[in-house]
């Protein structure tokens, strides 16, 4: 909602892991809050205590809202729970709703639709939104490595 718990997370895991995993994919990363409550500061500093017990640093993002401009420009818009994506979706232009999905779509394994919010919980909630941002995130690298693979070049245009 905010941008300070599990989309910076979700960013940070998934720009790690794209790293890693699949160099080779070139993929523009950002996370965005559906709210403007915390625009311009840093992730809690106990997701990025969380993260950093992982190797993965949060300190350079900043908080901001998502704007129409990204509807258009991301091709996947993915939120952490269902109430965020529906607030997504009233906002989102009919043409661009297609994008619009949970993170957890691309973890099924998880047995989760949704990414909790850990802000108002303990310690622990901090350590399930990694552990399920990274399940995600190798989800939705597999996701991308097939889509890659499906494209073809017709007349020297790509097809996906």
């Amino acid at each position: 909602m905010g941008n300070i718990c599990r989309s910076p997370t979700a960013e940070a895991v998934f720009r790690k892991r794209l790293a890693e995993r699949a160099p080779e994919l070139e993929v523009e990363i950002d996370s965005a809050g559906t709210h403007s409550y915390h625009i311009g500061s840093a992730p809690d500093e106990r997701s990025q205590a969380a993260a950093r017990e992982r190797g993965i640093d949060l300190s350079g993002l900043r908080a901001r809202v998502v704007g129409d401009q990204d509807f258009a420009h991301f091709d996947y818009i993915l939120a952490m729970d269902e109430a965020n994506l529906e607030y997504l979706k009233a906002m989102c232009p009919p043409e661009f709703q297609r994008r619009l999905g949970l993170f957890l779509d691309y973890a099924p394994q998880s047995g989760e639709r949704s990414v909790p919010d850990p802000y108002y919980g303990g310690g622990h909630g901090f350590n399930h939104v990694l552990d399920l941002v990274e399940q995600a995130s190798d989800g939705l690298i597999a996701h991308l490595r097939k889509r890659q693979a499906a494209a073809v070049v017709v007349g020297g245009r790509r097809k996906d």
